[in-house]
């Protein structure tokens, strides 16, 4: 009986789309969290009547067939691009990207990731870098005996070293822009790597066109949307129950059948 299969392949869909929700809902805090969404497609089709055949010899066609859908499937787990609000900190290191872009950051290994958690602080050599230690490229120094740090909507990063004298500028932030963003490959701490389907990162100071601002001070929250989630959580958890219970009714089917003499 297919629809046992059909069915299955249905709870299985809605238990990838439950846990794709729940990760969303587990990250609504996570500074520079983008929300993911899963999509779906169906399976291969059986004909039992294919469709555009001769139906007789006179050479008329079948209008419309009769094909037997085997089911569904994932196809992929999109990311949502959607600006994140703003929360202001006042933390001097703290950076939101408003619009386009991602902070480049350098690894232990030497490669090169992206990322929208613009929570920086200074390493023991007064290097700009993330939370776990890795360099914001292009590797800026904060001079030991600056008394103050300003970071411009152009990313220009000037150190006050004296009261009374003029800010000096000691870097220059970049961010890098992809055609495909969403081809981006996810590798958890906030981090993102460049694949082949995501294109090669386009460089550019804050503020030209096509790429976004740099907002001291601020951190780009998480643009999950708690009440959307949870709408979708209930929809995915009816779904599921709903090919649950095909399967429940396929099996009193064929235990009618079992019962015949």
């Amino acid at each position: 009986m297919r629809s046992l299969a059909i069915a299955s392949t249905g709870m299985l869909a809605q238990q990838t789309n439950v846990e794709v929700i729940s990760n969303n809902i587990a990250n609504m805090s996570t500074t520079g969290f983008k929300r993911r969404r899963a999509e779906f497609q169906d399976l291969l089709y059986q004909n039992l009547r294919r469709v555009g055949a001769e139906a007789s010899d006179d050479g008329s066609i079948v209008p419309s067939g009769a094909q037997l859908g085997l089911g569904v499937r994932l196809s992929a787990i999109y990311r949502i691009s959607e600006q994140g609000n703003l929360s202001q900190t006042e933390n001097r290191l703290d950076l939101a990207i408003r619009g386009n872009g991602h902070f480049p950051v350098t690894l232990p290994s030497g490669e090169t990731a992206y990322t929208r958690a613009g929570t920086f602080a200074l390493s023991p050599e007064g290097v700009i870098v993330t939370p776990d230690g890795y360099v914001l490229q292009p590797g800026i120094t904060i001079p030991t005996a600056a008394r103050d740090i300003t970071i411009n909507s152009a990313g220009q990063v000037f150190a006050k070293i004296d009261a009374d004298a003029q800010p000096q500028n000691v870097g220059q932030i970049q961010l890098a822009v992809f055609a495909n963003e969403a081809g981006l490959e996810a590798m958890g701490d906030n981090l993102l790597l460049e694949t082949p389907a995501s294109g090669q990162p386009n460089l550019a100071n804050p503020g030209v066109a096509g790429y976004g601002q740099i907002l001291q001070g601020f951190i780009e929250t998480s643009n999950v949307n708690v009440v959307k989630e949870i709408t979708s959580l209930i929809t995915a958890q009816r779904a599921y129950e709903m090919n649950s219970k095909v399967i429940t009714t396929s099996d009193e089917m064929l235990s009618t059948l079992s019962r015949m003499r």
